[in-house]
């Protein structure tokens, strides 16, 4: 008798975590706890959970993302961005189970031009960052077999995100001031699903990749594309695009630093599923349609 795979999901509510649901249905039997079932923040709990179910595959989808916050908030965020994810590990290796964990660009420096690659020298501006930074290196110090996924700038038809703050916005004001000069990839939570059942499908070796789409633009090119993308389907947006002004970072301060480099080199990833990532203009063609559609 072939027994079903069991699955722990972490950060199910979240916009990758819902995603995730919608993809991983076939790989297993999914659990996916809520806040109220599972403290995530609670060692112990996490432990008692993980003794009771012992799940055959961890995805863990959760994490502390409030950026500023989590200057003020260090502890919590390295609960859930290092210690959540170093315990899951060590159950892993210990149990002989596999973890996919999901990590950020916000690890790398921020300096230059030029893609990071997996092997690229870390370097976090925040308390976010250092704590995600942490979570890898627990996770691949720990001898588990594990997949790691550093993106960048994740949005979704769901959740607060970038995508929907700015067609709120632009639906309010006739102009905006948007930051010019941070430059990545928008992935939308969808294709970090849909890559990693991929990656589970194909068993893919255990290691660190990079996952978003092809191209790069900045948070101002990335509004102007949202407006001129959402006014083509017919959305009453009040916002002139010659009142979209690009703005420094240094114009719009905040507690923690953002990285001004956050492009990743996805030639691993393509290599190891053989496949072309899409770009991400026609990812977000596809995530505005999903969202605008009544």
């Amino acid at each position: 008798m072939i027994s079903t795979k069991r699955i722990l999901l972490t950060g199910a509510s979240g916009q990758v975590g819902f995603e995730l649901q919608r993809q991983l249905c076939l790989h297993g039997d999914i659990e996916a706890p809520t806040s109220q079932q599972l403290d995530l923040a609670d060692q112990a709990a996490v432990e008692n959970w993980l003794n009771e179910r012992k799940p055959d595959l961890i995805v863990n989808a959760a994490a502390y993302t409030a950026v500023d916050k989590a200057e003020d908030e260090a502890d919590r965020a390295r609960r859930l961005n290092a210690e959540l994810p170093a315990q899951l590990a060590a159950y892993c290796a210990e149990q002989g189970a596999c973890l996919v964990h999901y990590s950020s660009d916000y690890v790398y420096p921020g300096n230059g031009n030029t893609a990071w690659s997996e092997t690229s020298t870390s370097g976090p501006l925040s308390t976010y960052g250092q704590t995600k930074l942490e979570g890898d290196q627990a996770i691949m110090a720990s001898g588990c077999q594990h997949w790691i996924f550093r993106t960048s700038w994740v949005y979704s038809a769901r959740g607060n995100n970038f995508m929907k703050t700015m067609l709120r916005l632009g639906r309010e004001r006739e102009a905006l001031s948007i930051v010019a000069d941070q430059v990545g990839a928008p992935t939308p939570a969808r294709l970090i699903a849909q890559v990693t059942a991929m990656g589970l499908s194909r068993e893919i070796p255990s290691g660190l990749y990079h996952l978003a789409p092809r191209g790069e633009t900045s948070w101002h090119g990335f509004a102007e594309a949202i407006f001129q993308m959402a006014k083509a389907r017919g959305e009453a947006l009040a916002i002139d695009q010659a009142q979209l002004a690009g703005i420094p970072t240094t114009d719009y301060p905040t507690p923690a630093t953002r990285p001004l480099n956050s492009r990743l080199d996805l030639t691993k990833l393509e290599k190891t599923l053989q496949v072309k990532l899409p770009d991400w203009q026609s990812q977000l063609a596809l995530t505005l349609a999903e969202y605008l559609e009544p």
